[in-house]
């Protein structure tokens, strides 16, 4: 199994590969060992589109020189392009869209499937099965499914439906058996987690779940992925605040400052919910680490709005930015808009602003030096076995940075207090005490 794209994506290969372990099937690790190879394609930008297209190409060699079976193509670009893979690709087999997690033993087994889309859509709850991709020690966990939001630039509503929460006890179930399990790292995720349980009449449906998870045993950390600035209440704010299990962490997504892109973009333009958020945020959770995402490039972003997102970004000192030069996606509003910025202005832009927030990290991480953490150990460094890898509570999982531990021994999933000695603009370095 091929999983590409965010670990919403990664979650739906969990379950496919439990479905098919049920069925008896052995996963392997190895392209040369496999009968069958699953990619679970992302559909989201061109980048993302690209990185899918050239991983299924790499497995249809391998169908075409005989050493496979069977080439399966799931997930969000087999949804939108189906008919132009199977044309393109002829060596793909069987194809599943974003709703057919459980149709993936029929792919397999050499049925002759395709895309389906149902107004409903799917949506996994604690009895699906699933076989965990990430370290023993963490896992990522849907809430729900889906997006009521109609950003301009954004195609996931026409994949995956309205938005859809999973009732609370269910994910309480969920989490608690991944808890006994020995998994200590919980991830919330979805299109727009602040959201959960506003469907299933939920005033505060978040903050009412990270209350009930934090009540679990084992459980060490919770953190909460793909905040939509409006939907970020005082209830789930505080419920940061008050939970000790429930880490000081917030990815929110802005995505712009200049109310003019924000208003083409079909984004919230209110000053409330952009830097007024930022200071509510920092003042009601002290010591919260904040996560956000811009798209620069934008149709009709001037260098007047550019200059804004710069300006900000240098003032707020947000702890981790991810950047994306904008990307045309047929289907979606901003797709016909006028006045495209050039691609040799976007990537400009785009290395620009992370030159800014470079600056802002290590700004931000030369203060913590001397400073004792807690450090969650991943396991030995990837690149040398001399050092230990391993994670802040501030630190998500392969999107933010690490701590480099070069001073001590401990196993993997195990917590440790350490000082730190070094800071770098993404890592730190530090040392167990």
């Amino acid at each position: 199994m091929v999983s590409l794209g965010c670990p919403k994506n990664l979650v739906d290969a969990e379950v496919m590969l439990g479905h098919l372990r049920e069925a008896g099937y052995r996963i392997v690790n190895e392209v040369s060992a496999a009968d069958t190879i699953v990619v679970n394609t992302c559909g989201f930008i061109d980048q993302a589109k690209q990185e899918s297209v050239n991983a299924v190409l790499e497995a249809a060699r391998e169908r075409r020189a005989g050493r496979l079976r069977r080439l399966v193509v799931t997930g969000c670009l087999a949804h939108r392009y189906e008919t132009e893979l199977r044309c393109e690709i002829p060596e793909i087999d069987a194809t599943l869209g974003t709703g057919q997690p459980a149709g993936i033993v029929a792919a397999v087994s050499g049925e002759p499937t395709c895309c389906q889309r149902s107004r409903r859509g799917f949506l996994a709850d604690r009895t699906s099965p699933r076989m965990l991709s990430t370290p023993p020690f963490t896992a990522y966990v849907k809430i729900s499914e889906g997006c009521n939001h109609v950003c301009s630039f954004c195609v996931i509503p026409r994949l995956r439906g309205r938005y859809r929460s999973r009732p609370l006890e269910d994910v309480v179930a969920e989490v608690q058996c991944l808890a006994e399990r020995g998994v200590k790292e919980i991830n919330l995720v979805a299109q727009d987690t602040t959201l959960y349980g506003r469907d299933l009449g939920l005033r505060d449906g978040l903050a009412a779940l990270l209350h009930r998870l934090a009540g679990i045993d084992r459980v060490r950390w919770i953190r909460v992925l793909y905040a939509y600035p409006t939907t970020v209440s005082d209830a789930i704010l505080e419920a940061m605040a008050g939970e000790d299990k429930v880490v000081k962490y917030l990815d929110m997504p802005l995505q712009h400052v200049s109310v003019p892109v924000l208003r083409r973009m079909r984004r919230p333009t209110g000053k409330g919910q952009r830097l007024g958020m930022v200071e509510r945020v920092r003042r009601q959770v002290p010591g919260i680490s904040l996560r956000t995402s811009f798209i620069v490039g934008f149709p009709g972003e001037t260098e007047d709005d550019f200059a804004q997102l710069r300006a900000c970004l240098d003032a707020i000192e947000f702890d981790h930015v991810g950047v994306f030069a904008y990307s045309d996606e047929d289907g979606t509003a901003a797709f016909s808009l006028p006045d495209r910025v050039p691609p040799r202005v976007k990537q400009l832009r785009r290395r620009q602003l992370l030159r800014v927030q470079q600056r802002v990290s290590a700004r931000r991480n030369r203060r913590r030096i001397g400073e004792r953490v807690e450090v969650l150990v991943e396991g030995t460094h990837p690149e040398t076995r001399l050092l230990l890898k391993g994670r802040l509570s501030t630190q998500a999982p392969e999107i933010d940075g690490a701590v480099l531990i070069n001073d001590g021994a401990a196993a993997a999933g195990s917590f440790v207090t350490c000082e730190v000695t070094e800071a770098h603009p993404y890592d730190l370095v530090a040392r167990i005490v």
